[in-house]
């Protein structure tokens, strides 16, 4: 059955993704190179493929895939950014770059340690926290 009202409908869909996307403008623009967002980038989906294996593990109860996933994203990862690069990253970037790092190696020792499932999905969520927050804060750009 169609709603009696498709103006109305609409108008309480499109407001929410028009507010979205209007919100998405006030990101801030870290313009880099090409080389230097794909770095970025494969710094994210290393976060992202980390992320799955956590909850995988978790769900499991494979506690030793949660720990050596989280263990491969913690702060020695943080180390593979160059110099450069991190030059021109603004400071509250670095930070949640530093605390979602950090992150993933608390949990790693937690998970090794405590063996709690519950307790790394939690701290996964306060990492995911970091990730939300830099998203909502910045956007990349390619510098021509």
């Amino acid at each position: 059955m169609l709603p009696r009202f498709p103006a109305l409908l609409l108008a309480l869909v499109a407001t929410p993704l028009a507010a979205a996307d209007h919100a998405l403008e006030h990101r801030t623009p870290i313009r880099l190179t090409a080389e230097e967002k794909a770095h970025i980038h494969l710094e994210m989906r290393l976060f992202l493929s980390t992320t799955q294996l956590i909850a995988t593990g978790a769900a499991a109860n494979d506690m030793k895939l949660v720990a050596a996933a989280a263990h491969e994203a913690g702060m020695a990862a943080a180390h593979e950014v160059p110099a450069k690069l991190r030059e021109k990253l603004p400071l509250e970037f670095k930070k949640l770059g530093q605390a979602t790092h950090q992150g993933f190696d608390d949990l790693a020792r937690d998970a090794d340690s405590l063996g709690d499932a519950n307790l790394a999905l939690k701290q996964l969520g306060q990492v995911l926290s970091n990730c939300v927050s830099c998203h909502a804060m910045y956007r990349l750009e390619t510098r021509k």
